[in-house]
């Protein structure tokens, strides 16, 4: 069954925070040359590893962002458990295509074309280096939803995004397009910098890379990303401190409980702060 789309990521990620109280995106960073051995012997093992961590994680999550990379690495195959993942997850749950494209003109508008209306992904990841004409594409129809890279949480980002105020200026630009349709990526791994850019983005949703295999201090986070108690407008990404937490053929079990016990340290965290 195709997923719906009469209802935008907003409405969805409010509706499943409301519903849960779960703010976890859980990581879909499938490789597969990663895969337990369970799985690599099925027709598409990607596709098989992601079916077993959806029933496994789908109770504690709030979103899931499969990473585009990795399905394309598979060549054919990727591509196909990419679309049936997409299709595969509860339609209550959103979905985020991290796919960092940011190109112009009717470039921009066949990759969101792509990935919004060909594959089903609810919302996903931008470049918005190139400008507007990045961000238009999604303007398009108020059901898509995109979330700009502001700060990334790898190391390098110190090259350019912590260089001169750019993250601060990419912030500020932000303001001039709907809160129901951009967000932010704002990375875990950079803890020092949470406040200010929550300061510069009120209402804005974070998705928030970095916790789990990145080192990304869960606690600072939850200080100093959080918006408002009543609406956090965060989203907490963890992909390979949870889908591989085990290798072994319980790897689905394993996932599931580390998917539990990382909501349940948000939502006590979240009551602290």
């Amino acid at each position: 069954m195709a997923r719906s789309r009469s209802r935008s990521f907003w409405d969805k990620y409010r509706q499943r925070w409301e519903a849960t109280r779960s703010l976890l995106c859980i990581g879909l960073d499938s490789a597969v040359d990663k895969l337990p051995a369970a799985v690599q012997c099925a027709p598409n093992p990607i596709w098989e590893f992601n079916r077993r961590i959806i029933d496994a994680t789908c109770d504690d999550a709030c979103a899931y962002k499969p990473n585009l990379a990795f399905y394309l690495a598979d060549g054919n195959r990727g591509c196909d458990a990419l679309h049936q993942t997409i299709q595969y997850i509860p339609d209550d749950i959103p979905v985020i295509l991290d796919c960092k494209a940011g190109d112009i003109g009717n470039t921009m508008e066949s990759y969101a074309n792509a990935f919004f209306d060909g594959l089903g992904a609810d919302a996903i990841t931008l470049n918005p280096l190139m400008g507007a004409n990045v961000i238009e594409p999604v303007l398009t129809d108020d059901i898509r939803f995109a979330f700009a890279l502001v700060l990334t949480s790898n190391p390098t980002a110190a090259d350019f995004l912590q260089r001169d105020g750019l993250a601060e200026h990419i912030a500020g630009w932000l303001n001039q397009f709907p809160l129901e349709q951009i967000g932010a990526v704002v990375g875990a791994t950079h803890p020092g910098d949470l406040r200010r850019l929550r300061q510069l983005m009120p209402g804005r949703i974070f998705l928030i890379p970095g916790i789990g295999a990145q080192g990304g201090d869960l606690a600072a986070v939850m200080k100093h990303a959080s918006d408002r108690d009543e609406d956090p407008n965060i989203l907490i990404n963890s992909s390979r401190g949870i889908i591989f937490a085990d290798r072994s053929r319980d790897f689905a079990g394993k996932a599931k409980w580390q998917a539990h016990l990382l909501r349940e340290a948000i939502h006590d965290l979240l009551q602290i702060t």
